[in-house]
């Protein structure tokens, strides 16, 4: 874990003069430690979905887009992205998604 000390957070920010504020520093740097896995695996996930779907490989593409939009629900709702953030997120994904599909129809035997 990468923590930075008590002392050296507040010697970088500067700006926090009460206690309170000063708690509020290492409180809001524990947060950022504590999301920025989510956040990195959010970014993977949309990517992958993205990648596959320029790809045009759709069987995988509708598997890796319901994987993203599952990892952007998590996210909204342990607080680390705003729950409008996803859901905007997630529209977009599923209208890239609709139209590849409107696109090329799949066969159907």
């Amino acid at each position: 874990m990468n923590f930075r000390t008590y002392q050296a957070i507040l010697e970088v920010e500067g700006l926090a003069n009460t206690r309170s504020a000063q708690k509020m520093v290492l409180v809001s740097e524990r947060r950022r430690l504590r999301n920025k896995p989510i956040r990195s695996a959010l970014k993977t996930h949309i990517t992958s979905a993205l990648k596959l779907l320029q790809a045009k490989d759709m069987a995988q593409a509708q598997e890796a887009t319901g994987r993203a939009v599952s990892e952007l629900d998590r996210a909204a709702q342990k607080g680390v992205i705003h729950p409008n953030n996803a859901a905007r997120r997630k529209s977009r994904l599923m209208k890239k998604l609709n139209a590849v599909l409107a696109a090329k129809p799949e066969e159907k035997a």
